[in-house]
């Protein structure tokens, strides 16, 4: 009926935030130079920009997804652990 008082179903909380996997790192970098290339390139009247456009895209959604997956592995590491 009421609390029993037990938290081992309660998660664990982390002091610490796990640090960003090395490949989101690296598509974060790749993303932020894509931005700037697709800018120099519509500078400079270049329909190439659109390219570099896509490619900043692909390589954002990377990052968040293997930054996500790297949150839910340290979650699940925490619990477990």
């Amino acid at each position: 009926m009421g609390d029993t008082g037990d938290l081992s179903s309660v998660p664990r909380q982390d002091p610490e935030p796990t640090p960003m996997p090395r490949i989101a790192l690296y598509a974060l970098i790749v993303c932020l130079l894509a931005v700037a290339a697709a800018v120099i390139s519509f500078v400079q009247g270049s329909w190439l920009g659109i390219v570099w456009v896509l490619l900043a895209g692909l390589s954002s959604n990377m990052t968040w997804y293997y930054v996500k997956r790297g949150r839910a592995a340290g979650q699940d590491r925490s619990v477990t652990g």
